[in-house]
């Protein structure tokens, strides 16, 4: 009996030494949760401590193991792209402009990206100018031609000698005159114009030349003209 008695006694006394182990979640080693397959941290069983404690690809984030992350910062995904959420994405970019007046002069907008504009130059045929019976002054027709002609004349360094001519009405005297007038006009608009004079000779034929036959007005109007002969 007495026997009895000092093992209970011991068993007690060991109970109260030992204790019993806590209730998971709580922990105070390793072992507590290692059924679990976690560990103890701060008195709690986790998933992992620090990333040693999760498998390949995966890293401890918040005591959970979670994929590993493509990217932690804009620098690891390389040009082009941005980190977003851990996954390197295409970057937005801005566009430059929406419209051609927001870039520079000289440049238009193309794609939201300013470019330098290209202008396309008429082809300089030099045709002849025409004009209305009697008159040697310019139309609004002729002088936006004389216009691509100018820009012509100047980037090619070029020089002509502008003959002028009339149709057979009128007596050769007068129509003399006025081919020569034709010519001079177109002259003078070209040098205002900014073609250098001394790149311009002018001649009058008067209805010595025509350019068509015929007496009637598709005759005539072919004939009222000056036209650019290279020198």
């Amino acid at each position: 009996m007495r026997k009895t008695q000092l093992f209970l006694g011991l068993s007690a006394a060991m109970l109260l030494l030992t204790g019993c182990p806590p209730t998971y979640p709580k922990c105070e080693s390793d072992d507590h949760c290692k059924d679990k397959g976690e560990v103890c941290v701060q008195g709690q069983c986790q998933e992992c401590a620090t990333t040693a404690n999760c498998k390949e690809g995966f890293v401890c984030d918040a005591n959970k193991c979670v994929p590993k992350p493509e990217c932690t910062g804009d620098t690891g995904c390389g040009e082009g792209k941005k980190c977003k959420q851990g996954k390197c994405t295409v970057a937005e970019v801005k566009p430059e402009c929406s419209a051609d007046d927001d870039c520079p002069s000289g440049q238009g907008c193309t794609k939201g990206k300013c470019t330098t504009t290209t202008v396309s130059t008429p082809a300089c045929t030099f045709e002849p100018v025409r004009f209305e019976f009697n008159e040697y002054n310019l139309s609004g027709g002729v002088q936006s031609t004389l216009g691509q002609y100018a820009d012509c004349i100047k980037k090619g360094s070029l020089r002509f000698t502008l003959e002028g001519h009339a149709d057979e009405r009128g007596t050769d005297e007068f129509n003399m005159v006025l081919s020569q007038k034709r010519a001079a006009s177109v002259r003078k608009y070209l040098v205002d114009l900014g073609v250098s004079g001394g790149a311009l000779d002018t001649v009058g034929y008067g209805e010595n030349k025509p350019a068509a036959s015929g007496s009637g007005e598709d005759a005539w109007s072919t004939n009222r003209r000056v036209e650019f002969k290279k020198r």
